[in-house]
């Protein structure tokens, strides 16, 4: 009976709960397919004028920053200059701003010309692609006048139906007055408009026509090359206006082009110009018929299958496991507690009987516990009562190595303010002293103070960036081959003086056998070497401090041994000693000074060097530091020093300092007034007078105009970063050597900057040493290269051969007059190629640079000045050949 009456009721809410529904969802689906692929052909079309607007927008801004920037170079300026302040009988030569242009239009192949014209539409420097092109009168000069826009652009079709782009920017004198500005003249950028030619053959649909329109209804560009240059009707042309203004699409039949049913959408441009892009009606919604017709088919099959379905699954899934969990629950109520159900299925019904056999076999597990608890309460409530008192005891030890972690902070945070506070004190005070009258004697004694304190604070800042570093993992350590006695001397001649002031005794100590090179990064090496030594000289007041150094394990390690007579430290103190931010105690701070970081540091940066940091020591009684660092000579013949005779024989000389002077020409890229002053004052020092870029493009510019034999580019500045600067001047293939001035020293950043193309980094704030080693390596490697080039010009088997060369010049000066004639133009740039090399090698330079300009000309097809450098290189070899 149960069954029965779940059942009915069962369906007669399924069949109306289903059917009414699916009713309804058929009726809206079936009404809204149809606009549903509308507005989806709607948003393709769209998608993709958008897509091809935004590309052209693109193209033509990339255009318009150019003409922008080439406005603004210098050399333009000084060419407009030099021709509005010239004499009337005198003319300018445009040489230097044409070979602007001639870089803009090899950067850019689009372009192709670059014009520069007059208020009046004068002509007066002018560059083309095409050797024979010359500057024409442009349709648009009248609107240039009439118009305020500084920069502008036009298309223009020609009568072959080819559409060309123009890009117009007013150049103004540069100290004008906003209230009265002169206009000096017009740059006009000549070019032929490839994105837009492709991007007017894609379409999203099939038979789609893309169009370029301009304010007149012309059609400047077509995906159908038989419509350009036809007129819309001004019908035709006002909806497609409407259609660009409300973004929609619009059914318009094109009587003009096809006289087909159209849907068009379009997109109004820079420069007054609409992109259309139209496709045929029944083309674009053939997709959404078969979408609607499917869409029934489904609606009526559910209305059907689905009511049935569903009462036949709910059935068998649903109502007869309830039944048999309704009578298991019956019979467990009756108290009997050991029945179970079986468990067929693995989905929530299922889980459900698990369940349930679960809460009656706890229901048993717990009517025997109620027994055992009833026994037991006492014995329970004793354990419970320990168990709350033991997590109180761990409750205040976290509490208290809470408020100690906080007072390590604070002693931290006061310990680090005094240290920086200190050297910045000495270095504010003593700057202020030398900005008064101050004797020349105390000024000396003054700069050495602050540079002392400077260094000290750099180091403390050194010594944060490298604990952030170890504790993020991102340290790094190199291994290059070092001469284990050139490590020894260098950290003597820093220790020993230190041992000198407190009048200590400092000894090196060595064990033989001991390698001679060993494979590890020498920097952090000695940083952690420095580190121990000194702190046992600063934490000794009398006595001696003796570092001894022996090799272990078949010379594959190393050990430092760091004994000291000072203070020493008990057990509670040596376990904290390696521990960032803390030292022995707040006296041994106060008293000492320090960060507590050096030790830290100095631990990880040796098991980064394959090995660790032990001490051992006892108050009053002295400490020693056991440092130990893995050689990395496993696979390496390694020399073995085995006496202090071999040691004494490895020791080098020191080399007398000499000053050096160079001839060079440098440029410095550095937007900051103070560091250009630094930097010029340090390379002045060398002899060297630098040039200065006050940011990455105008370095650009220069270095693509001057000679220059090193660039010291700043990595960041306005307008053109350092970065991008060196990119630019890389893929214009500029060879010559580039450094890089930076503040950022992390690997990866100097990575960054080499892949660009530097070819070295220096780091800021600038390290004459480093600063003279980068001097001494790029230029010297250039003057030795120009001296053994003169020696060999002296000798007499060259003489014998540049006089066998000079004998050959009458031929081949026929030969040049010959294909000049011809106007056999392919052969003479190879005649001029083949001179300009060799003329070079055997001493006659300026016939070398004569054929280099010949070639130049020829290869730019500069008609205008292909005679001058024919009768130019044809006078300096019969020059040659006039002399003895």
């Amino acid at each position: 009976m149960i069954k029965s009456k779940l059942s009915i009721k069962l369906l007669w809410y399924v069949t109306p709960l289903v059917i009414v529904p699916l009713l309804f969802l058929g009726g809206f689906a079936l009404s809204n397919v149809t606009q549903f692929t509308e507005r989806q052909a709607e948003l393709s079309v769209s998608q993709f004028v958008d897509q091809q607007q935004q590309k052209i927008s693109n193209y033509t801004e990339v255009f318009h920053s150019t003409t922008e920037l080439l406005s603004n170079s210098p050399v333009l300026i000084d060419f407009l200059e030099a021709y509005n302040n010239k004499p009337a009988s005198k003319t300018v030569n445009p040489g230097s701003l044409l070979d602007v242009f001639v870089s803009y239009i090899n950067a850019y192949p689009d372009i192709l010309s670059i014009d520069l014209i007059t208020p009046e539409g004068k002509s007066i420097a002018f560059y083309s692609s095409d050797l024979f092109a010359t500057s024409d009168s442009y349709h648009f000069t009248e609107n240039l006048r009439n118009s305020s826009i500084r920069r502008q652009q036009f298309m223009h079709q020609n009568e072959q139906g080819s559409t060309s782009l123009y890009f117009a920017q007013q150049i103004f004198k540069s100290d004008y007055q906003l209230e009265s500005p002169k206009l000096m003249a017009y740059l006009i950028v000549h070019l032929d408009p490839s994105v837009l030619n492709t991007s007017i053959l894609e379409a999203p649909f099939e038979n789609t026509l893309n169009i370029v329109l301009n304010e007149q209804g012309k059609i400047l560009f077509s995906s159908n090359i038989e419509t350009l240059g036809h007129y819309l009707t001004e019908f035709e042309y006002k909806s497609i206006v409407d259609a660009a203004e409300r973004s929609h699409l619009v059914e318009l039949k094109l009587s003009t082009l096809d006289n087909q049913e159209r849907m068009v959408y379009a997109n109004q441009m820079n420069g007054g110009v609409y992109y259309v892009s139209s496709i045929p009606k029944n083309i674009l919604y053939e997709s959404g018929k078969a979408i609607t017709l499917f869409t029934a088919l489904v609606v009526i099959a559910s209305i059907i299958f689905l009511p049935i379905l569903i009462f036949i699954v709910v059935r068998s899934l649903l109502l007869t496991p309830l039944e048999m969990l309704a009578e298991a629950s019956h019979r467990v109520g009756d108290g009997d507690l050991k029945i179970l159900l079986p468990i067929e299925r693995e989905d929530e019904m299922g889980s459900l009987f698990q369940d349930f056999n679960h809460m009656v076999s706890q229901i048993r597990h717990y009517q025997g516990q109620l027994e055992d608890y009833k026994e037991h309460l006492e014995e329970k409530v004793a354990a419970r009562t320990h168990e709350l008192a033991k997590m109180n005891h761990q409750l205040e030890k976290a509490m208290n190595q809470a408020e100690q972690a906080s007072q390590l902070k604070s002693r931290f945070l006061a310990n680090m303010s005094h240290e920086i506070r200190t050297p910045l004190t000495a270095i504010m005070g003593f700057t202020e002293q030398m900005l008064t009258k101050e004797p020349d004697d105390k000024k000396a004694q003054h700069l050495n103070t602050v540079l002392r304190n400077s260094k000290h604070l750099l180091e403390l800042i050194n010594n944060i960036l490298d604990l952030s570093k170890i504790e993020a993992e991102k340290l790094e350590v190199e291994r290059q081959p070092l001469e284990l006695s050139q490590l020894i001397e260098d950290i003597n001649s820093v220790v020993h003086v230190l041992a000198q002031d407190k009048n200590l005794t400092f000894a090196v100590e060595y064990d033989y056998p001991l390698p001679r090179t060993l494979n590890s990064d020498i920097t952090r090496l000695k940083q952690v070497l420095l580190n121990v030594c000194t702190n046992a000289v600063k934490f000794t007041a009398e006595g001696s401090v003796t570092l001894a150094i022996s090799a272990k394990h078949s010379l594959s390690q190393l050990e430092f041994k760091v004994q000291d007579t000072g203070i020493g430290m008990s057990n509670q103190e040596l376990e904290r000693i390696f521990k960032p931010f803390e030292q022995a105690d707040s006296s041994t701070t106060r008293k000492f000074g320090g960060t507590g970081l050096g030790l830290c540091i100095s631990k990880n940066l040796a098991q980064l060097l394959g090995g660790d940091i032990t001490v051992t020591s006892k108050q009053t009684q002295g400490s020693c530091f056991l440092i130990t660092v893995a050689c990395h000579n496993e696979h390496i013949p390694v020399d073995i020093i085995k006496s202090a005779t071999d040691l004494a024989q490895l020791k080098p000389a020191l080399a007398p300092i000499k000053n050096a002077y160079y001839q060079a020409q440098i440029l410095v890229a550095e937007d900051n007034p103070d560091n250009q002053e630094l930097i010029r004052l340090l390379l002045e020092q060398w002899g060297l007078e630098p040039h200065f870029a006050d940011n990455g493009a105008q370095a650009v510019e220069m270095a693509l105009t001057h000679d220059f034999d090193l660039i010291l580019m700043d990595m960041q500045m306005p307008v053109m970063g350092g970065l991008e600067a060196t990119t630019m001047l890389r893929n214009t293939a500029y060879d010559g050597p580039i450094i890089a001035l930076t503040a950022n020293v992390m690997k990866n950043d100097i990575d960054t900057y080499i892949a660009a193309g530097c070819n070295q980094s220096l780091a800021k704030p600038i390290d004459k040493q480093e600063l003279e080693n980068a001097l001494e390596k790029y230029l010297s490697l250039q003057h030795d290269n120009n001296k053994k080039w003169e020696d060999v010009l002296k000798t007499e088997q060259f003489k014998k051969i540049s006089l066998n060369y000079k004998a050959k010049m009458p031929e081949m000066k026929t030969q040049l007059t010959d294909l000049y004639e011809s106007e056999d133009w392919e052969q003479l740039t190879a005649l001029a190629h083949s001179i300009k090399g060799s003329a070079g090698c055997f001493g006659f330079t300026h016939i070398s640079d004569a054929a280099s300009e010949l070639e130049s000309c020829l290869k730019d097809k500069n008609q205008q000045r292909l005679d001058y450098q024919f009768l130019k290189l044809e006078q300096s070899i019969s020059f040659t050949l006039q002399m003895d």
